[in-house]
């Protein structure tokens, strides 16, 4: 099946405008949708007979802080074992308002995936059933992969260009 042809199907099913920002990177069938359809359309593509794409290989947060009214973004890559296709799904919401519903009640993978995503971009899945920190600790009070501090010491005098081709 071609990505001409999974898009097409797409379209049949939510309407040609639920997706934007349309291309194919690596030959992978990539489209961004909104916030608030993406349960809706994950759940009906994990049931649906044509396209079988019944395996949430990824789900990751992503940090833009250049991107002024969508910092946060979520990553949703589905895979179909049976026709060998690939479908990468992404949705972009602002920093102030980190909230996606949970995909916990379509694949029982998404538990591990969405409390990483809260605990490393503060991103707030409602519904999800344990939503705490899987890998920092609890009482930490920042987000780790957050683009929201400098990569280097700009007082460090230890570190000169002369040293290191700068």
């Amino acid at each position: 099946m071609s990505n001409e042809q999974i898009l097409a199907r797409l379209q049949e099913l939510f309407g040609a405008d639920t997706f934007s920002d349309v291309e194919e990177p690596y030959g992978m069938l990539t489209a961004t949708v909104s916030r608030d359809k993406i349960h809706e359309i994950i759940d009906v593509l994990h049931g649906e007979e044509q396209l079988q794409l019944n395996f949430l290989t990824t789900m990751c947060g992503m940090h833009w802080p250049d991107k002024v009214g969508q910092e946060l973004g979520m990553v949703y890559q589905l895979h179909s074992l049976v026709n060998n296709i690939r479908l990468r799904l992404k949705i972009f919401f602002p920093i102030q308002d980190p909230v996606v519903p949970t995909l916990t009640d379509v694949y029982a993978t998404a538990n591990w995936m969405e409390r990483e995503a809260y605990d490393f971009y503060g991103v707030i899945f409602t519904g999800h059933p344990n939503l705490i920190r899987i890998l920092n600790v609890e009482d930490m009070d920042y987000h780790p992969l957050r683009k929201e501090y400098p990569l280097e010491d700009g007082t460090r005098e230890d570190k000169t260009d002369l040293f290191f081709g700068r």
